[in-house]
């Protein structure tokens, strides 16, 4: 039960990391903490949340770390950009870059499902002993006894709405998953409230539109803030110290969808929807997404895209230097093997917090991106060997080359497994077409085209 609902004994451990990496001296908390683990769990629970409560309240001693999470405040640090971007298609290519969108994140994202949560080493060895690597197909369970054994393969598990862990052999369509639930209920929100929609508006959906334990992290922590009566900014702050995990990174990417040639616009909206859970770097992976995808409906230079979505974010922030590391690795000619390695240096995949934070799997998208090439089975490949959260960010990588390809070019071995059909757990939304949602996108994405 305690896993389930966040203990602040968890939380406590998650804050010390938090903190320290916004530029906060814990060094005189480290004693606290020891003697807090030694106490009952009652007391446990209520000492860890005091002191989440003052290591929230400190500020940053680093005065080199300035990360605002206020919108007019992020645009004065952002760098030049497009902003907006000529648009010129045709229905018939609007609706084939959008749909290509959609299958491209439940592809990426059914592709990192089953080895969620698996180290490196152990999501490499079993894509060379399945002769699937690089990766050329979704992953198997259909494996001799001696692979199973070896890297302890199971088929029997809870995952959202499913007993079965969610190999290819196992799914007869696209199967619920957090990645795909916060996209369908971005279309809901924008379907009920419009485009000018707030963050209000976005706390109401959640309460009447998606199960609390269909939530994680930081979404879980906001979910109980806002059934306390709490509205963002405080939503996403009190004692959370998830809020800079990659959760509304993965709830950006309809905001995209429905802006193209817009990232502004694309990205601001992703804030409106990321600022109820999260602060500073954790808004800024959502609207990096955001303004991405915005901009790969227009231009199918990889590159171009990704610095698209860097000038709508802070430009000395810690993940736009993270992702403009990324940038002078492949200048210093690294190979994409290599790039892996140097974010392993960098991030302990074996530290949750490290696993499910913005940055690093932020970075791991660039990775993907840049050596990707706009090939889609080679992109959403290094996203899953780059492990760290594999179906979230192959979902993002998958959906950036859907839309920028468009559905129409994405390799039918990667689309046909899904059936064109979709579960998920949010109100109204359970079995659906995958090009259904395509077509309700679609109204949405001409109304911003002619603001």
């Amino acid at each position: 039960m305690h896993i389930t609902y966040l203990t602040f004994a968890e939380r406590l451990s998650v804050e010390i990391l938090q903190s320290a990496d916004e530029g906060k001296n814990i060094e005189k908390y480290m004693n606290a903490v020891k003697e807090i683990k030694t106490l009952d769990d009652n007391k446990k629970e209520e000492k860890s949340a005091q002191l989440i409560d003052e290591l929230i309240s400190i500020n940053a001693v680093n005065a080199q770390i300035d990360e605002p999470s206020d919108i007019e405040d992020i645009r004065k640090r952002r760098s030049s950009g497009p902003r907006r971007m000529l648009v010129n298609m045709d229905d018939d290519i609007l609706y084939d870059k959008i749909f290509g969108a959609w299958l491209g994140r439940c592809s990426g994202c059914l592709l990192g499902q089953p080895v969620e949560g698996w180290y490196r080493d152990r999501i490499w060895g079993f894509a060379k002993d399945t002769n699937n690597y690089p990766i050329n197909y979704y992953f198997s369970s259909k494996v001799p006894d001696d692979i199973r054994k070896k890297y302890n393969i199971k088929d029997d598990g809870i995952v959202y709405s499913s007993n079965k862990i969610n190999w290819i052999n196992n799914i007869e369509h696209m199967v619920e998953d957090d990645d795909t639930n916060y996209t369908i209920l971005a279309l809901s929100i924008i379907n009920q409230y419009g485009l000018n929609f707030t963050s209000e508006n976005v706390a109401e959906s959640w309460m009447f539109n998606l199960p609390i334990l269909h939530t994680c992290s930081a979404e879980r922590v906001a979910y109980q803030n806002i059934s306390n009566m709490m509205d963002a900014p405080q939503s996403a702050i009190f004692r959370n110290p998830y809020r800079e995990w990659i959760g509304a990174q993965i709830r950006a990417d309809f905001y995209g969808y429905i802006t193209p040639g817009y990232p502004e616009l694309g990205a601001e909206m992703a804030w409106r929807d990321a600022r109820i859970s999260h602060t500073k770097n954790g808004i800024y992976g959502a609207m990096w997404v955001a303004a991405m995808l915005s901009a790969a409906a227009i231009t199918d230079d990889i590159e171009e895209v990704i610095r698209v979505g860097l000038s709508e974010i802070p430009k000395d922030s810690r993940l736009a230097k993270g992702i403009n590391k990324v940038f002078g690795w492949q200048k210093e000619g690294l190979k994409w093997e290599e790039a892996i390695d140097r974010l392993h240096e960098e991030y302990d995949e074996t530290i949750g917090h490290n696993w499910c934070h913005t940055i690093p799997n932020a970075m791991i998208v660039a990775i993907s991106l840049i050596y990707g090439h706009g090939d889609f089975e080679r992109s959403v490949g290094i996203a899953i060997l780059a492990a760290f959260d594999t179906d979230c960010n192959a979902a993002t990588v998958g959906s950036i080359i859907g839309m920028l390809q468009g559905a129409g070019n994405l390799p039918y071995k990667w689309i046909e497994p899904l059936k064109d059909t979709i579960i998920s757990g949010v109100q109204g939304f359970g079995k659906i077409a995958i090009s259904e949602l395509a077509r309700r996108t679609i109204p949405f994405a001409r109304r911003t085209m002619q603001l």
